[in-house]
């Protein structure tokens, strides 16, 4: 998985958007209604991607992945980073990024 997939995919999502709100470090995707649902830090080897996620969910993930940790400088409960290393297979990260779009975007 590169950046460039994973933007791909992020920029399929029904009315998502790249900005760049805290400098050209880090890719923001935003829904229509502007809020954040992923975060890539640009530049990371391997791809450092950051979503929302349900906490239980989140605490799962931790546990059983160790690519998976807790949001960096995010909210630590709602939030988590996942190092695109392969431990996580596309499809998983795919599940994922629907998960926190769908999150952001039915306001939970």
């Amino acid at each position: 998985m590169n950046h460039k997939q994973v933007e791909e995919y992020l920029l399929s999502m029904p009315n998502a958007r790249l900005d760049y709100p805290f400098g050209e470090g880090v890719a923001v995707y935003k829904t229509a209604d502007d809020k954040m649902f992923a975060l890539v830090a640009e530049g990371s080897d391997p791809v450092r991607l950051s979503l929302k996620c349900d906490p239980l969910l989140a605490k799962t993930l931790r546990e059983r992945y160790e690519s998976v940790l807790p949001g960096y400088h995010l909210n630590k409960k709602h939030w988590n980073t996942l190092l695109l290393t392969g431990q996580l297979s596309w499809e998983e990260v795919q599940d994922l990024i629907r998960h926190s779009y769908l999150l952001v975007t039915e306001g939970k």
